[in-house]
């Protein structure tokens, strides 16, 4: 029999690949499976090319089974190379554990913690890593991977050609060692990864079995791709941020209020919780329907990363740009020390809604900048100071400056 867990994780499209996927299927049906999910301190917030797997454990905790959220303090010292062309910068203790607090909050926002049967718990790999010696942790596990297996691994071979270092090259035999201690500490039997972390995750399996004989799983995600096809990620310079300090709930809703039409029912079926059969109804609408449809995605998935006030006070800010309705005072704000009138090319760029005057100028000239409801249509023209300038980029992205 499916389990019911699967089914509704096969049905919303988050199973890419599983090392035993009826195996897995039995161990759910046999009672509650202790998961976990890990994430390097990269950056002090995830986003939302991370929220396919953290959403996939959301659904885990929901059907009874306990998280396990691993922050890795010491594979971030190492830089993990899987999708990479090249390596990592280098990351300060300070930078690690700023960052891991940041990861925290985000994490927080999807999972429950506490002390229950199926409530999350978090750690950190740098506390059972630190311990290690470099000639003990190879006495204790350099015989256990062989270099043509680790050689064979995508992510290995990609990097070979730009010149992997040797401290990367160690990475997949840390996040192994994870796995192994979380299955001795807490029974933890399946981990969850991304698509390009598939095989890191297999040599935690095969670690398990050669050290305990034991069965454990790995299930993958596919990776989500914004509309262009590139992965989502701070890398990419196109990061959707968890945490309000880096990502507004305006700017959250608006990312999926803006959808494209082929992805909706994609995202509504992987970044909120609204039932398969509401799913299947909503997919069928067209046209101007399937406008209001994007407005149940954006506010659902606000909702669950920021909170009901806060999906409420951002869907109110999008009427009022959009409909002419509702309370403006949501829109993404910044301030500007303007005292006198500024040529609109320069206002644009120093209010960083270009990177530079040229790509201003191009906007302008192309009739995509509006300042207070009016197209400028002169890039040699002013703006003049006011208490509030709200200003319009395309017919989408919005910015009031307050000047002081």
């Amino acid at each position: 029999m499916q389990n019911e867990l699967l089914r509704e994780l096969e049905l919303r499209g988050f199973i890419n690949q599983s090392s035993n996927l009826d195996g897995l299927n039995d161990a759910l049906n046999a009672g509650r499976v202790v998961g976990y999910w890990g994430t390097d301190p990269t950056g002090d917030s995830l986003h939302v090319g991370h929220l396919a797997s953290l959403m996939l454990m959301r659904w885990f905790q929901k059907y009874g089974h306990k998280p396990i959220l691993l922050v890795g303090g010491a594979t971030g010292r190492i830089g993990d190379p899987s999708g990479r062309d090249k390596g990592r910068p280098m990351l300060t203790d300070e930078q690690i554990e700023h960052n891991c607090a940041g990861l925290r909050k985000s994490i927080s926002k999807f999972i429950r913690f506490g002390d229950g049967d199926d409530d999350a718990i978090m750690v950190d790999n740098n506390d059972w890593m630190k311990n290690y010696g470099h000639l003990e942790f190879l006495r204790e596990y350099g015989t256990d991977f062989t270099v043509p297996r680790m050689l064979s691994m995508e992510s290995v071979r990609r990097r070979l050609e730009n010149g992997m270092t040797f401290l990367e090259f160690n990475y997949m035999t840390f996040q192994a060692v994870d796995f192994l201690t979380l299955n001795k500490k807490y029974n933890c039997t399946l981990q969850f990864c991304g698509a390009d972390q598939w095989g890191n995750s297999i040599m935690g399996v095969e670690l398990i079995r050669k050290k305990l004989s034991k069965e454990v799983f790995v299930l993958s995600t596919a990776l989500i791709t914004d509309s262009r096809g590139e992965k989502i990620g701070k890398s990419a310079g196109n990061a959707v941020w968890v945490n309000e300090d880096k990502t507004t709930p305006y700017e959250y809703y608006q990312y999926f209020r803006n959808t494209p039409d082929d992805l909706v029912e994609k995202f509504l079926k992987i970044f909120t919780e609204i039932p398969l059969d509401e799913i299947a109804r909503l997919a069928k609408l067209q046209g101007a329907e399937l406008n209001s449809v994007k407005r149940m995605l954006a506010f659902a998935a606000t909702e669950i990363a920021h909170g009901r006030d806060a999906a409420m006070a951002a869907e109110s800010a999008a009427d009022a740009l959009f409909s002419g309705g509702g309370n403006s005072e949501n829109v993404p704000t910044t301030e500007l020390n303007m005292t006198d009138a500024m040529g609109v090319v320069d206002f644009l760029v120093a209010i960083k809604l270009f990177a530079s005057k040229s790509e201003a100028r191009r906007m302008i000239e192309q009739g995509g900048i509006q300042i207070n409801g009016e197209k400028i249509t002169d890039w040699k023209s002013n703006v003049l100071p006011a208490d509030d300038i709200m200003v319009q980029k395309g017919k989408k992205t919005f910015l009031r400056v307050v000047c002081k």
